[in-house]
């Protein structure tokens, strides 16, 4: 009975977790389209829920990578217990609550599996770690993914800006990158359904073979998936905007083509690491590919000082959920006492965690500044429109947000300019008739000619 008991807190404890890792990283796939206008902020994240729910259902390898390989077996079967998993599991969502209030791009996947490892060190010893695939699928993907989706993300820039430049004054078409952003962002929201959600999988699986449930190097079982799936489906719509803000507008200024070019490089490096069962970070991921495009993109520039801060959190993440996933795992080994104690202490901090969030709110309306970014959705349009404010219920009309207003103001700058060229060009025409031989004067421009009409 205590057993079954705890093998349900921990799926419970699992599928939160699920959820928090849809909405930390929610921005891999979606910061970049918000930032460039190519789509609506609520439009974004509801598509990336979708195409997550439907990249889950795409593979497993990922989840056999965790269920059947990172934990040993011994004589007596898998060397971690449903309370140990229990205790991983909460120094995974700890981190992940931190990394997010402070909008730290840090790695859920890295979160969970240095919980993991803190937990079945204590319960188990060293010995309980499989080395080898802690190092050849977690820890070498680790430095390889994101330097690697740099590298590609750096030359796509390079390859888009340079296939796209004009020298005849005439528009270059970057901007229509924009539409092909979508398509981009949703592949990556598409690769991340079918890594992310596949490391809950793995944890159930993992927690029902220890439990002796399930046969040992089995997959997931089909209502697992689903479960899993649903899980970051929800927690991806919830935003994760705090995130969104900084690899939306905190890393470098994104444009079109250059944020084109990082969604291609991430989803890339994502899916063929899915295929290959490597269990990477796509938030590193993703991370690497927005400043490799950065650099990629002449007259950008990165903020290197927010570059220090992510990579510190990756090199705390496995070392700092590991630790706390190690302090509750020596609590939990007490028995049913300490697995409800660790429960207790796990929900307080997390409602502390959404009550201090709230003191400084920050959702789609606020999470890229206005200044960088015209009215997402309204950049992109396919007839040529006015920014119209809302009617409400009652029949009164909504101010403009300030997202809006910039982008009313970019369109009445750009008119303003298209003047300016039309009254320096009739002016040029003026002095070009000045100029002509036979004493016949200036040509009549339009202005001069109502004029004319004006003064009979």
């Amino acid at each position: 009975m205590e057993l079954t008991i705890i093998v349900l807190l921990v799926i419970v404890l699992a599928l939160f977790f699920d959820f928090t890792n849809g909405f930390h990283d929610t921005a891999n796939a979606m910061a970049t389209p918000i930032a460039t206008g190519a789509l609506k902020p609520k439009t974004a994240v509801t598509l990336a829920a979708i195409l997550n729910l439907v990249g889950a259902f795409l593979s497993t390898e990922v989840a056999k990578t965790i269920s059947g390989g990172l934990i040993n077996e011994g004589g007596d079967g898998v060397l971690i217990t449903p309370e140990l998993i229990f205790a991983g599991l909460i120094g995974a969502i700890v981190w992940n609550l931190v990394t997010w209030l402070y909008g730290l791009p840090s790695s859920s996947s890295h979160a969970l599996f240095g919980g993991l490892i803190g937990a079945a060190i204590v319960g188990a010893g060293v010995a309980a770690i499989n080395g080898g695939v802690f190092l050849s699928k977690i820890l070498i993907p680790m430095v390889a993914a994101p330097l690697t989706a740099g590298i590609v993300a750096f030359t796509a820039t390079k390859v888009a800006y340079a296939i796209t430049r004009r020298h005849d004054g005439k528009k270059d078409g970057r901007g229509r990158f924009r539409y092909a952003q979508i398509a981009s962002s949703s592949l990556i929201a598409l690769a991340h359904g079918t890594n992310d959600a596949q490391k809950t999988m793995g944890v159930i699986t993992l927690t029902l073979v220890a439990a002796n449930l399930q046969e040992p190097g089995t997959g997931p079982h089909l209502w697992v998936v689903v479960a899993c799936a649903l899980a970051i489906a929800i927690g991806t719509y919830s935003g994760g905007w705090r995130i969104i803000r900084t690899l939306g507008a905190g890393l470098t200024q994104v444009k079109p083509a250059q944020g084109f070019a990082a969604e291609t490089s991430s989803a890339a490096t994502i899916l063929a690491s899915s295929h290959l069962g490597f269990a990477l970070s796509t938030t590193q991921v993703a991370s690497g590919s927005v400043i490799g495009s950065g650099l990629g993109r002449r007259g950008s520039s990165v903020r290197w000082r927010t570059v220090g801060r992510i990579a510190s959190g990756w090199l705390f993440t496995l070392p700092a959920s590991g630790a706390v996933g190690a302090i509750a795992a020596a609590i939990a080994h007490t028995g049913m006492i300490g697995v409800i104690i660790d429960a207790v202490l796990g929900l307080a901090f997390i409602l502390f965690i959404f009550w201090r969030s709230s003191r400084n709110k920050v959702d789609h309306s606020n999470a890229i500044p206005a200044p960088d970014v015209a009215e997402s959705g309204y950049a992109v349009r396919i007839r040529k429109g006015k920014v119209k404010p809302p009617k409400t219920k009652t029949g009164s009309v909504k101010p403009l947000s300030p997202v809006a207003q910039t982008a009313i103001r970019d369109d009445e700058a750009a008119k303003e300019a298209a003047r300016e060229a039309a009254r320096q060009a009739a002016l040029e025409a003026e002095r070009a008739g000045d100029a002509m031989p036979g004493g016949y004067g200036p040509i009549p421009t339009a202005r001069a000619q109502q004029q004319q009409e004006g003064d009979r």
